[in-house]
């Protein structure tokens, strides 16, 4: 591996673990150059490319970082643990390796990312939506609340998103 600091390609192993359940090994790595410490993650690729259908029917090569900057972007300021997040891309990623052979619609992508998130941080997943769904109203947006707020009530494990906090 090329050290992120000082670009040599001189390293060695100090950690291996396995991680997501044996999907994925994380080494700690330390640079005979400069001695700095770094992470990587080592996955198996599938032998078969997965390709992105868009709306307008262009496709584009599978890439989970795209799928990591949304839950990024919706997660914002939110206390959602960086593990948590990550977690939900590798598990997005597997479901669609498993459930397609070589392509996914992009819409599919944006719906398993939506129920993630819903279950992750309802601001998050509202935030998600919003864009997801292309809200074209006030109304649409208290509607899609509404559910959420329907569908959480009986599950006493959840905060009400608009409740007066003590």
């Amino acid at each position: 591996m090329i050290c992120p600091r000082c670009n040599q390609d001189d390293d060695k192993v100090i950690d291996s673990r396995s991680s997501d359940g044996g999907h994925v090994v994380r080494r700690r790595r330390e640079c005979q150059g400069c001695s700095w410490r770094f992470t990587t993650y080592e996955r198996a690729e599938s032998s078969g490319r997965l390709v992105v259908v868009k709306k307008d029917g262009s496709r584009v090569p599978f890439d989970r970082e795209n799928i990591l900057r949304g839950i990024l972007a919706a997660c914002g300021k939110r206390p959602v643990a960086e593990q948590s997040k990550e977690d939900l891309v590798e598990q997005i990623e597997r479901e669609l390796r498993h459930d397609f052979d070589r392509e996914v619609p992009s819409a599919e992508i944006g719906q398993r990312v939506a129920t993630g998130l819903r279950g992750l941080d309802q601001i998050a997943y509202i935030r998600y939506a919003s864009e997801y769904h292309g809200f074209e109203s006030l109304n649409d947006l208290a509607e899609e609340v509404t559910n959420l707020q329907q569908t959480t009530s009986d599950d006493p494990g959840q905060q009400d998103l608009f409740k007066e906090q003590d």
